[in-house]
């Protein structure tokens, strides 16, 4: 089990990473950031990237159909979305949604410089990191 703060820190040790930001995405809050962020601004990058969670999250082509027993994953307690990939010229953003006990309104977002960074290696380490992160 790990804190916002370890968690945090450990994505930054993944190869290009740039910044990293645990954000709740009703609110457009950073609950923690390390790193640099896009344009500058940890603030704005937390607000922007909040936007992109909430719109995948919320509709309904994007998340999660039922299981074998009816039940939605948001019954389960589970995030609406596993993750989002956005790739630009010299960059990625990965956003990864947070399960937690409550709302499951967080994610955490990886900037990931594209030369050094291992896009396959980070997914799949920020989902063993949403998976011990504790939150409360």
């Amino acid at each position: 089990m790990q804190g916002i703060d370890e968690c945090l820190l450990e994505a930054m040790r993944l190869p290009g990473a740039r910044g990293a930001a645990l954000v709740d995405w009703t609110s457009g809050l950073a609950l923690g950031a390390v790193g640099e962020f896009p344009g500058g601004d940890q603030e704005a990058a937390a607000a922007e990237a909040a936007e992109l969670a909430r719109l995948a999250a919320e509709q309904r082509a994007f998340t999660s159909g039922t299981d074998d027993t009816g039940a939605t994953a948001e019954q389960e307690g589970a995030p609406p979305v596993e993750d989002l990939i956005l790739s630009n010229r010299d960059s990625y953003h990965v956003l990864r949604f947070v399960a937690t006990s409550f709302d499951s309104s967080v994610f955490l977002h990886l900037w990931l410089a594209r030369a050094e960074g291992n896009l396959a290696l980070a997914r799949i380490r920020l989902g063993e990191m949403a998976g011990r992160l504790v939150l409360g």
